[in-house]
C-alpha cells in the first residue's frame, strides 16, 4: 500500500478585524472569488474553521459556503478543521453532507472535533461533559446513514428508530472523516474510530498517542492522512511583506488564547511545548517555504497543509498574489521531492 499523496490548500474562517466595516456579504464574495482562483491554480482543497457568537464574523455555518464553493469549482476538495460535532444532530449533518457530496460530485470531506468553548455548548443546550459520547455516537450514526439500507441506533445519547437516509453520498461510505485531537484521549478516539487525524498543540499530546493507538490496533499510520493549518507567505522581502500579515496573525492567535481561557479543559503548556506542531505563519522565499513544508512532512508525517486564504485585514489582491506564488514557485518543488 502507498502513502497518500501530499495535498495543499487554503483555509477560510471569514473574519474581519475590529473596526473593519466591510459588509459580510462582501467578505463572503471575496472568499468565493479566491476559491475559484485556488481551483484554477491547481490547489487541492479548501477547509473551513468554525466557532460561534464571535463579533468578528468567525464562520458559524460551513455548509452554505461549502455549497457555493462546490458549485463554482471543479477540482477542490472541501473539508473542515473543524466542525464542532456535538452541536449538530448527526442525522441532520449526515443529510447535509450527502447533499453537498452530490452537489460537488463527490469532493466533500468532514473534519470534526469535540469542541472546547463552554458558551457554545450552553447556547445550543448541549452538556459539555457529554462531548466524548456525543462525538463517538455521531460518527457511528453518520456512517450508518451513508451506508446502503435502513438502520436503527440505540446509544447512550441518541435513540434513532429504523430509518433510511436519502440521498446517499456520491462517495461510497460517505465523505472521508477527520478528527481533531489535542490530548491523548482524543487521539486514541480518532484511532479507535479509524479517522484521519488533525493534530493540535504538541506532538506528545496528539500525534504520538494517535500513532501508538493505530499501531496497537494493528493499523498502518501511513494509510491515514494527517493535516494541519499552517500559513505560508512567499516573499523575497520578508520585512516588508511580513508586516502586512503579522498583525492579522497576532489578532488570530490572541483570539484563540481568549477561547482557551474559557475552556474547562487543562491543556497545560502543550501549545508552548518544545515538540509543538508548528502552526504559526511562516515567511520566506520560495525555497525556504518549500523546505519548511518538506520538514513538516518528514518530521510529523503531515500529508495535508492548508494556508490562510484571506486572513482578516489583509487585502484580497495581496493574498491572490501569494496563492499564485505558492502554486507556481513552491508546490512544484514540494511535489518533486
Amino acid at each position: 500500500m502507498t502513502t497518500p499523496p501530499f495535498r495543499f490548500g487554503v483555509m477560510y474562517d471569514c473574519r474581519r478585524l475590529p473596526g473593519d466595516e466591510t459588509p459580510m456579504a462582501d467578505i463572503y464574495a471575496q472568499h468565493l472569488e479566491q476559491a475559484v482562483l485556488a481551483d484554477d491554480l491547481g490547489l487541492d482543497m479548501v477547509w473551513f474553521s468554525e466557532h460561534h457568537f464571535m463579533a468578528d464574523g468567525y464562520l458559524p455555518a460551513f455548509q452554505p459556503l461549502a455549497g457555493a464553493i462546490a458549485a463554482l469549482t471543479q477540482r477542490l476538495r472541501i473539508s473542515n478543521d473543524i466542525a464542532v460535532l456535538p452541536l449538530y444532530h448527526p442525522i441532520r449533518l449526515a443529510e447535509e453532507m450527502a447533499v453537498l457530496d452530490n452537489i460537488s460530485g463527490g469532493r466533500m470531506e468532514l473534519g470534526i472535533g469535540a469542541g472546547y468553548v463552554p458558551t457554545e455548548f450552553e447556547a445550543f443546550g448541549v452538556n459539555i461533559k457529554h462531548r466524548p459520547s456525543l462525538t463517538e455516537e455521531a460518527v457511528q450514526i453518520m456512517r450508518l446513514a451513508w451506508a446502503e439500507g435502513p438502520f436503527s441506533f440505540d446509544g447512550k445519547r441518541y435513540k434513532i428508530p429504523e430509518i433510511d437516509v436519502y440521498p446517499k453520498p456520491v462517495q461510497p461510505g460517505g465523505p472521508p472523516l477527520w478528527m481533531a485531537a489535542m490530548q491523548p484521549p482524543g487521539a486514541e478516539r480518532t484511532a479507535r474510530l479509524g479517522l484521519h487525524l488533525l493534530p493540535q498543540l504538541s506532538r506528545s499530546t496528539s500525534l504520538d498517542p494517535w500513532l501508538a493507538a493505530v499501531a496497537d490496533r494493528g493499523g498502518d499510520p501511513s494509510q491515514f492522512r494527517v493535516g494541519v493549518i499552517r500559513s505560508f507567505l512567499v516573499t523575497d522581502d520578508p520585512e516588508r511583506d511580513g508586516a502586512v500579515w503579522r498583525s492579522s496573525e497576532r489578532y488570530r492567535m490572541n483570539a484563540y488564547a481568549e477561547l482557551f481561557q474559557e475552556t474547562p479543559d487543562d491543556y497545560g503548556d502543550a501549545w508552548r511545548a518544545g515538540d509543538a506542531i508548528p502552526q504559526k505563519l511562516f515567511i520566506g522565499d520560495a525555497d525556504a517555504c518549500a523546505a519548511e513544508i518538506q520538514r513538516m512532512r518528514d518530521t510529523f508525517g503531515i500529508t495535508d497543509i492548508v494556508s490562510g486564504g484571506l486572513p482578516p485585514g489583509v487585502a484580497p489582491a495581496f493574498m491572490a498574489a501569494n496563492l499564485e506564488r505558492l502554486a507556481r514557485d513552491v508546490l512544484p518543488k514540494v511535489r518533486a521531492a
